[in-house]
């Protein structure tokens, strides 16, 4: 029920390649932080590469990503991959959506998301909302703030008896 390996990487944007202040006051992502970094291209390929090394490629090793909603996994991820002519793996297409389950566990509707989340738990938000890095470029290694509040929240529920299933509907 711990941490035991993470995976960041920044992907150059290609479609719009200089950052919204929308996007950097969201996410705390600056310009300089994307620019001359791999494509989406390079990174999946890093990410598969990553999963292989963790043994969670093998056929007898049960993964599955947690996201905080489907957008991502369900339209974002598939949009963008076809926009650029690039396969989605397999392990892209299932998911668990931890609004999902922490609705089937609490009785009730997480509206703003890990905040509410956290808040229901009475668990403190790490870091920074929308931020797979922490608040400091001095953070070393990088921290992924989201990543570690969706891990709190699903060990807090797994240790209250939750079991987590599957959320996303087969591709």
């Amino acid at each position: 029920m711990e941490i035991e390996s993470t995976f960041h990487m920044y992907v150059q944007p290609v479609v719009h390649p200089q950052l919204t202040p929308f996007c950097t006051e969201l996410t705390g992502i600056i310009q300089a932080m994307v620019d001359g970094q791999p494509s989406l291209q390079q990174v999946l390929e890093r990410v598969d590469e990553w999963m292989a090394k963790e043994g969670l490629l093998d056929p007898n090793v049960k993964s599955i990503f947690v996201t905080c909603g489907d957008w991502d996994l369900k339209v974002m991820l598939p949009g963008q991959c076809q926009y650029l002519g690039l396969p989605v793996a397999d392990y892209f297409k299932q998911w668990i959506n931890l609004k999902k389950a922490y609705s089937f566990a609490m009785g009730c509707w997480p509206k703003n998301g890990l905040l509410d989340m956290n808040k229901g738990l009475s668990l403190q938000h790490i870091g920074r909302p929308h931020s797979g890095i922490g608040q400091s470029l001095h953070i070393s290694p990088w921290q992924l703030d989201d990543c570690k509040n969706i891990a709190n929240i699903m060990k807090t529920l797994a240790y209250r008896g939750f079991i987590f299933k599957q959320t996303s509907k087969p591709f």
